[in-house]
Parts: C-alpha cells; sequence; structure tokens
C-alpha cells in the first residue's frame, strides 16, 4: 500500500450536485461586470429612460449580493442613490446611501477615493431632500479624503467643490460657498468636457449673487456668469453627447429665470434634438 497524500477536494462532500464548492469551504465571489453595467446606464440616461434604469440597477444588484460581491454593491449602491435622487423618490435614495456608507466599512475602504465619492454622491442626495446639515458631514468627510490623496482626479474635486458651495447656500454660509464655486472652476478647466460642469458652476454662482445681494443689486454680477455660462455651453464638441443634452436641459431653467430666454429655448431645442437621436 503506497501512502498517497490526500488533498481537501478528496475527503470533503461537495455542498450540492450543481455546484462544486464542498462543504466548509468559502463560497467564491462572483463579481458584476461594473463598466458594461455602467455604459448600459449611460444608454437609459441618454434617453431618460428612468424605468429601464431602474430595472437594469435592481437586476445588477440582486446579482451582486448573489455573487458576494461587495464592491459591485457599492458601486450599484451609488448608482442607485443617484438615480433616485433624479426621479426625487426620497426614501429610496437615502436608504441606498446608507447602505453605500456601511459597505465602506465592511470593504475597510475608508480613507479611499472609493469613499470619498460614496460621501459625495450621499452628501448630494442629502441636500437634495433638505437635510443640509447631514449633507455637509459628509462633505467635509470627502474633502478631507480628496484633498489628502495626489490620486484624486480633478473632476472629483470639481463636483465636490460645487456641490458642497451648494449646500452652504443652503445652510445661509455665503462666504464658505463663493470661493468653493471658484475653486471648482479653476479644477473644471483642466478636465476634458470639463466647461459643462463650469457653466453649471456659474449658474450656481448667479444665484449666491442673487441669495447675498438681491437679484436687482447682483445685475452686474448675474449677467457677468450667466454670459460666461452661455460661452461655456453653446460648443456642442463634447464626448457624451447624452450628458451634454441632459446639462442642457438642466441649465435652461435658470438662462430663462433671468431673462436670457432666447438662450433658454437655443438650448432645450438642442437638448431634444440629442435625445430624439438616441
Amino acid at each position: 500500500m503506497t501512502n498517497e497524500i490526500l488533498n481537501q477536494e478528496d475527503y470533503i462532500e461537495p455542498r450540492c450536485l450543481l455546484c462544486e464548492e464542498p462543504y466548509g469551504a468559502e463560497k467564491s465571489v462572483r463579481s458584476v461586470p461594473q463598466m458594461r453595467i455602467i455604459d448600459k446606464m449611460n444608454e437609459y440616461m441618454a434617453r431618460r429612460d428612468y424605468e429601464d434604469a431602474e430595472r437594469h440597477l435592481l437586476y445588477w444588484l440582486e446579482e451582486a449580493q448573489l455573487g458576494r460581491d461587495l464592491r459591485g454593491q457599492l458601486m450599484l449602491r451609488n448608482e442607485l442613490t443617484g438615480h433616485y435622487r433624479k426621479t426625487g423618490e426620497r426614501d429610496k435614495s437615502l436608504e441606498n446611501a446608507e447602505k453605500a456608507i456601511e459597505l465602506l466599512e465592511e470593504l475597510e475602504f475608508e480613507g479611499t477615493i472609493s469613499s470619498g465619492t460614496t460621501y459625495v454622491n450621499a452628501a448630494t442626495a442629502y441636500n437634495a431632500f433638505g437635510e443640509h446639515e447631514r449633507s455637509m458631514e459628509f462633505f467635509e468627510k470627502a474633502r478631507v479624503v480628496y484633498e489628502s490623496s495626489e490620486r484624486t482626479n480633478k473632476d472629483l474635486l470639481g463636483g465636490l467643490y460645487n456641490n458642497m458651495a451648494l449646500t452652504c447656500v443652503s445652510l445661509g454660509r455665503y462666504e464658505e460657498a463663493l470661493p468653493l464655486y471658484e475653486s471648482a472652476i479653476k479644477v473644471m478647466a483642466d478636465v476634458p468636457d470639463g466647461r459643462l460642469e463650469q457653466a453649471i458652476t456659474y449658474l450656481n454662482m448667479a444665484d449666491l449673487f442673487s441669495e447675498m445681494k438681491g437679484t436687482e443689486a447682483a445685475e452686474a454680477d448675474i449677467y457677468a456668469c450667466l454670459d460666461q455660462a452661455y460661452e461655456l455651453l453653446k460648443d456642442p464638441n463634447v464626448a457624451e453627447p447624452g450628458y451634454y443634452a441632459f446639462v442642457l436641459e438642466k441649465c435652461a431653467p435658470t438662462f430663462s429665470y433671468y431673462g436670457y430666454f432666447g438662450a433658454a429655448r437655443e438650448f432645450e431645442k438642442r437638448a431634444g434634438e440629442i435625445y430624439g437621436k438616441s
């Protein structure tokens, strides 16, 4: 009789006939295709198909949970936070934001760029639904992460500064908001297609000046911001036409509010043309 070394799979019974994982073995992670999910999500959003976008995200969230893919779950929770924010579903948005925060701890991702992005998503959602103090807590956490890392992409910093400034305005902290908007504009100057985000920031600044001084007293500052935003938005040569249409549609009401009716109609028409081609 020969002495044969037995491997674990030789003496542990399979868990079931359909899966080859034996009893006692740790279940393997089955990762979801994150980039493919995001690409498909962009297609839905380009044509404003919110129903299918939600169905798409919930399907892959279930797959990530079944596959024990915590990274995939984090990405999908972040996407769902933003999706439900856009559709105005407060409870669903904030529930996903909090579950994303919990996943950071489970993954030991605190202090990483991923944590900063998750904090920004949560903060933006809380601000959108009127919980400004809670929003600022998350923005402060994100700022610590982003500003302490050399790996932070400039577009992330620009988004942080712009959205954090919006929360400052909501809290009446106007003197803090203005330098944040200025930082956002400066940072986004070095980002491809960053002019779209710069335009949004200029329009936010117009609202800030109106809040600080009153619309009549701030007229010169407001018009200067609108002129800058118009110049940044009128060039259609951008990498993602769907997002360009989304920005045009988002910005048009602000132009209209301040009397730039021609610009508002121009951008609404262009957005409609882009959506019609999607």
